[in-house]
């Protein structure tokens, strides 16, 4: 039993690595967008924050398996996962394609988003820790 909730915890500690690695690509992001006006480096700053972002949305979908399985966490977080690599997909697409009038609204609702589930996995933490579930 021991063993069962140290890899609970080892996983959902990577949930909450992932899950701030992400916001932090976002972050990162919309202050290179800012540079695209005034920065003859803000596109290249910009293009190489995309790659790390979708790599993190990745390896978000990663952990949300990982706290899942072995570690016996709740499903839910792939569903979050999931959906955010399938806007950072969207969101990949309409930037390359120039389609600001989406790629900036977009981007929006992905730090939003981004920044409630590492909420939601700090808080989910700070439950599990004083003994009671979400």
């Amino acid at each position: 039993m021991a063993a069962r909730t140290t890899a609970g915890h080892r996983s959902h500690t990577f949930l909450q690595v992932a899950t701030a690695l992400q916001t932090l690509a976002l972050l990162f992001q919309t202050v290179t967008a800012g540079m695209l006006l005034s920065s003859s480096h803000g596109y290249a700053l910009h293009d190489v924050g995309s790659r790390v972002l979708y790599g993190a949305s990745m390896l978000y979908v990663i952990a949300a398996i990982l706290t899942w399985r072995p570690g016996g966490g709740p499903p839910r977080p792939i569903l979050y996962a999931t959906g955010f690599l399938v806007l950072a997909s969207v969101q990949v697409a309409s930037g390359v394609a120039h389609v600001t009038s989406l790629h900036v609204p977009l981007g929006i609702l992905m730090f939003a988003l981004s920044g409630l589930a590492l909420v939601q996995v700090l808080s989910a933490q700070g439950s599990q820790s004083s003994g009671t579930r979400p």
